[in-house]
């Protein structure tokens, strides 16, 4: 895993010297941000992502802007929001602004029901079901620095070594190009692995050979599996094949409700029928009209 360290370490020196760098510009800490700068962003964040920006939502925009308004030389926010909504600030500076508004914030193993639920239950019935006539497909959708998915992986992973017609394939989709860089590289600091079970570390984590740095790297045979794209869920998509297990945790809780029902009805739209659904437990699908039953807490099946 030395080389995926040395990439690492490479990239967070790159920024390092281009924060000094700005720094070193004198630029002065901006003003807070205009009412009217302020309302360009709320609106195109949610035209964009779906994300609302309420009014006490400024000072945490603020903040997270700063660094952008440091490395790309500007003065105050209005210039920041002139230069994002020119032609060529458009297109080089949106990646970065959607990496600063969106929350990307997730464990290996959250919420353990459901993967117990899943291989308890979920794989053993549609093996019985399916058992070497097709492939398994598992969508992580807002899969952030890809801790789910990856769990998934050693889930899937440990029930077809039991069964050895199983086949299974998993796609993590974020819109945030930072966080699928670090879903790619599959290096994490050896305390964000404290909830992967003891023998799955042993089975599927590679520590680096320098001891000191205490990282690991997930296992090549885990990330084979494990294919990331960017998908923004305010734009049409689709998917050749439908899927049969959607992973959709504490996403939508940054959506307002007519955005998560039209979201959720383009997943159903994805999904097979007798597929299944997983969401965060501070969600609910209540009141939508959807093709879906629920089967257990925050799981739910389609019609």
């Amino acid at each position: 895993m030395a080389p995926a360290d040395r990439r690492t370490a490479g990239a967070r020196g790159s920024d390092d010297r281009k924060d000094h760098a700005c720094a070193a510009m004198n630029l002065c800490r901006p003003g807070p941000m205009e009412a009217k700068d302020f309302e360009r962003f709320s609106r195109f964040i949610y035209e964009e992502v779906g994300i609302k920006m309420p009014p006490n939502k400024r000072t945490m925009l603020e903040s997270r802007l700063q660094k952008r308004l440091r490395v790309r030389g500007l003065p105050d926010y209005g210039a920041y929001c002139d230069y994002l909504f020119s032609e060529q600030g458009f297109a080089e500076e949106l990646p970065h602004l959607i990496d600063v508004v969106t929350t990307n914030t997730t464990d290996f193993f959250r919420e353990p029901k459901h993967f117990d639920l899943l291989s308890e239950e979920v794989l053993p019935d549609w093996h019985r079901r399916h058992a070497g006539a097709r492939t398994l497909k598992v969508w992580s959708a807002g899969c952030s620095f890809g801790m789910e998915p990856y769990t998934l992986a050693m889930v899937l992973a440990e029930f077809a070594a039991r069964q050895s017609s199983f086949r299974y394939s998993i796609l993590g989709t974020d819109i945030s190009t930072r966080a699928l860089q670090a879903c790619v590289r599959a290096v994490y600091a050896e305390d964000r692995v404290e909830p992967v079970p003891q023998p799955l570390k042993r089975k599927y984590l590679l520590r680096s050979r320098d001891r000191t740095r205490r990282l690991v790297r997930i296992a090549p045979e885990l990330r084979q599996q494990v294919e990331f794209r960017r998908l923004n869920f305010m734009q049409p998509f689709s998917f050749r094949d439908p899927m049969d297990i959607i992973f959709c945790r504490n996403v939508i809780i940054y959506f307002d409700r007519p955005t998560q029902e039209r979201l959720f009805e383009k997943f159903c739209a994805n999904l097979r029928p007798g597929g299944f659904v997983f969401i965060g437990h501070s969600e609910s699908l209540t009141s939508m009209s959807l093709p879906l039953t629920q089967v257990a807490p925050t799981v739910y099946r389609r019609h």
